[in-house]
């Protein structure tokens, strides 16, 4: 088994989407779910080729370097305000120049999806409002997992 530096992969990705190239990565992490699941789902990514807008799915640097998929929250003159569809804080603004890709389609639980899809809609338009209430629905799906993983007597 080879070992590839995360960074450094990332960056060619990037690389081969700045050049109009369709690059597909597997998720990593945890921020994104209940849409996307670390280590199950994929990403297919694009140069962004219009302009950005809420619930945009996009590849972005931290100032320090780091790539993080998110999700666009809202966004100013000051740049766009991104968040984890498990997140209750978002993070910004960071800067467009920051902004490497953007999910053109995923491959959730094996299916193919695209923002036209009903579960990408849902979780781009009604989620992303739902901050307030996400504390709340991760403590009630946390007691119905833990509830069906009991053994019955």
């Amino acid at each position: 088994m080879k070992t590839i530096d995360t960074k450094a992969f990332l960056d060619t990705l990037c690389e081969l989407a700045e050049k109009g190239e369709t690059v597909c990565t597997v998720v990593s992490g945890g921020s994104m779910l209940p849409f996307l699941s670390g280590g199950r789902d994929h990403v297919f990514l694009q140069k962004p080729v219009s302009r950005l807008k809420k619930g945009d799915i996009v590849l972005f640097t931290r100032k320090n370097g780091d790539y993080v998929l998110h999700r666009i929250k809202s966004a100013d003159s000051k740049g766009y305000y991104l968040l984890g569809d498990r997140q209750t804080t978002p993070e910004g603004p960071v800067d467009e120049s920051r902004i490497r890709c953007v999910a053109v389609k995923v491959r959730r639980k094996g299916k193919i999806l695209s923002p036209n899809s009903f579960c990408w809609k849902f979780f781009s338009i009604v989620w992303i409002r739902t901050v307030f209430l996400r504390p709340a629905i991760f403590a009630m799906i946390g007691i119905f997992h833990k509830n069906n993983r009991k053994p019955k007597s």
